[in-house]
């Protein structure tokens, strides 16, 4: 396979990242999903279930899941992603849950290690809805020829659903056995909590693509 067929991907384990998966590995590509760890309440759940969705996966050109480590306790202290407390619920605002310079940390931590690697493109699952200042296209377009020029690397990073919404990604994947996917800032033994801003929207997306939702809620009554 050609180096341009090979790509890395951030993964959580979510619905995005978890379709944009399964879309490039059926383009033919060979991917290389990497999980990084930051310390967030949420991560135990996030990769059981993200273990559990990979191993759903018959593509021989999916390669196995890369955890990198880069903890932000230091910078995010007593932030509710740390401690659990006051996290974002049902009548939150979307930029109550932005991480001020998440993109730019996983953007330097992955292209380096794609540069170690030799893998030339960088793939995130950002969508069209996600209006914070390290997610526009002008920043994705200079933080790849920054990493590449700092890396000495020709190292492009890419977001092919930059121009969809949640609606139309849903869509997509449809068919994927979305109940293996998580997203979920407060779970419950690794299970959704239900009343958290992204349990919210994850309700509210399957409502507006017209699909039923999967998901074992902690909480299930609750609606987005």
């Amino acid at each position: 396979m050609s180096r341009r067929k090979q790509a890395a991907l951030l993964v959580s384990g979510g619905l995005d990242s978890a379709i944009l998966l399964q879309e490039l590995l059926k383009q033919g590509r060979r991917v290389y999903p990497i999980y990084v760890k930051s310390g967030h309440r949420w991560e135990t759940a996030e990769l059981y279930w993200l273990r559990r969705f990979l191993k759903s996966v018959k593509y021989v050109n999916l390669k196995p899941l890369v955890c990198l480590q880069l903890p932000t306790s230091d910078l995010y202290k007593r932030h509710w992603s740390q401690t659990g407390r006051n996290v974002p619920g049902p009548q939150s605002r979307d930029d109550e849950v932005y991480l001020p310079g998440k993109n730019i940390l996983l953007i330097a931590k992955t292209s380096i290690y794609c540069a170690l690697k030799k893998i030339p493109v960088l793939i995130l699952g950002t969508l069209k809805t996600n209006s914070f200042p390290d997610a526009s296209p002008r920043f994705f377009l200079e933080m790849g020829d920054a990493v590449s020029r700092g890396l000495h690397a020709n190292l492009r990073v890419e977001v092919p659903l930059r121009r969809h919404t949640k609606k139309e990604v849903l869509i997509l994947g449809r068919d994927l056995p979305l109940a293996l996917t998580f997203s979920c800032l407060a779970p419950k033994n690794k299970r959704h909590c239900g009343r958290c801003n992204k349990c919210i929207e994850r309700k509210k997306a399957f409502r507006v693509a017209c699909l039923p939702d999967p998901t074992n809620y902690a909480r299930p009554n609750r609606r987005g």
